[in-house]
């Protein structure tokens, strides 16, 4: 039986102690809490659907321990709509119809938000690689770069304003 460890972090922006089994992986702590939204796909790292960030960045959360995340910031797709208005992700997934069954829609939100941190200006070649982590079954992905250049313009507005 594997040992457990006690961690502390934070998710959605609260402050959180946790205790799993030295071999839980993060996909199935957050599951376990309630985060339903992390989707388990694939769990071994080749469809995206658990992405989550950490410290800002995307990670399959069904390959990180999740002792290996303590003491850092993990964001779900629900944590990007924190403070009640819909993050512009979700509002441009929506609006483009982007989102079909649902299933790869958190790990595509989480995965384009990872990318316009660092790129607020994608062409298409940045998508691309930016979602890359990321498989869809129903989309054809087209609606899916529509939504994140959407996204990403609101997202250069807001900013540009504040």
């Amino acid at each position: 039986m594997a040992e457990t460890k006690t961690i502390a972090l934070t998710i959605n922006g609260r402050d959180r102690k946790v205790a799993a089994p030295a071999n839980a992986t993060l996909l199935e702590t957050l599951r376990e809490l309630g985060y339903f939204e992390v989707k388990s796909g694939c769990e071994k790292g080749d469809c995206g659907a658990c992405a989550v960030l950490v410290d800002g960045e995307a990670i399959d959360s069904c390959l990180a321990l999740t002792w290996t995340v303590a003491g850092r910031a993990v964001t779900t797709v629900a944590g990007l709509s924190l403070g009640g208005a819909k993050h512009p992700l979700i509002e441009a997934f929506e609006k483009s119809g982007a989102v079909q069954c649902g299933y790869c829609t958190p790990g595509l939100i989480v995965a384009a938000q990872s990318m316009l941190k660092d790129t607020p200006e994608p062409d298409d070649d940045d998508i691309r690689l930016g979602l890359s982590g990321n498989l869809c079954r129903c989309t054809g992905y087209t609606k899916v770069f529509d939504a994140v250049r959407d996204a990403a313009a609101v997202l250069r507005g807001a900013e540009s304003q504040a």
